[in-house]
């Protein structure tokens, strides 16, 4: 029988630990409770911090868990299985809105959009699955930076470029627009990528109640605001179609 290698199952043991009880714990806390020597502790630590699955708290030098265990914890659903979840209710939000429908994820500093429901007209448009959004600027990207930490991160690390005069790219107030979207429950773009046109978006999580999307209206300015607003009855259809999507994944009720 093949022996287990040491060092992970040691690094396995401080997950875990770092995972229950309090929030953050010191090195001499971790080293004892796993009866571990500092030094092998610290190690064992660095490297999960340089991977990301651990994180220190500067002022107080105790340690936490990293967001990159939210990113691992959440490849068990498939982007498959997302999509069709959504399918019917995305159909039925393109119908109620008489605009585009988008649902995308985290992907790579951005918004990888994966599904994508045509407006109900006979205007020719182009399928965008597969297409990149900017994480900053845009509804789906301002709803997963407001509700992933891992999203957040990328998004504060990335250009924030400036797509039109109302691109919002100073960091301190691109801060307050993620607190107003949860606050909310929903985020907006209105010509802050593209000129001409507006969106609202929400969040999507799963059983754990992670976010793991979000999906979103796209259209003209003139159709999706009224009176340099955006319509409330839109913004209620977006948040109804991602609580029923979130059931549909096992959220329950929110």
């Amino acid at each position: 029988m093949a022996r287990n290698i040491q060092s992970l199952e040691r690094a396995a043991a401080m997950l875990r630990l770092l995972a229950g009880g309090e929030r953050r714990l010191g090195l001499s806390d971790i080293a004892s409770s796993l009866g571990l020597a500092k030094g092998t502790a610290h190690g064992i630590l660095r490297t999960l911090q340089q991977e990301g699955f651990v994180e220190q708290d500067e002022p107080s030098g105790r340690y936490q868990l990293g967001a990159e265990l939210l990113r691992l914890g959440t490849t068990y659903l498939d982007v498959h299985e997302l999509r069709a979840r959504a399918l019917v209710w995305t159909d039925d939000l393109a119908r109620a809105s008489g605009e585009s429908v988008h649902l995308g994820v985290l992907h790579q500093q951005g918004v990888l959009v994966v599904h994508h429901v045509f407006r109900p007209d006979d205007s020719r448009q182009v399928l965008e699955i597969g297409a990149m959004q900017p994480l900053h600027s845009t509804a789906l990207g301002k709803v997963l930076s407001a509700y992933d930490p891992v999203a957040h991160s990328e998004a504060l690390e990335a250009d924030r470029k400036a797509f039109t005069d109302r691109t919002v790219s100073d960091l301190e107030d691109f801060e307050q627009i993620l607190d107003l979207t949860r606050a909310r429950g929903w985020a907006a773009d209105v010509e802050e990528t593209w000129e001409g046109v507006a969106s609202v978006a929400a969040p999507i999580h799963d059983r754990r109640r992670m976010p793991v999307g979000a999906v979103g209206i796209t259209g003209a300015v003139e159709r999706v605001c009224r009176d340099g607003e955006l319509r409330p009855e839109l913004i209620a259809a977006v948040r109804d179609c991602a609580r029923a999507v979130s059931r549909d994944l096992g959220a329950g009720r929110f």
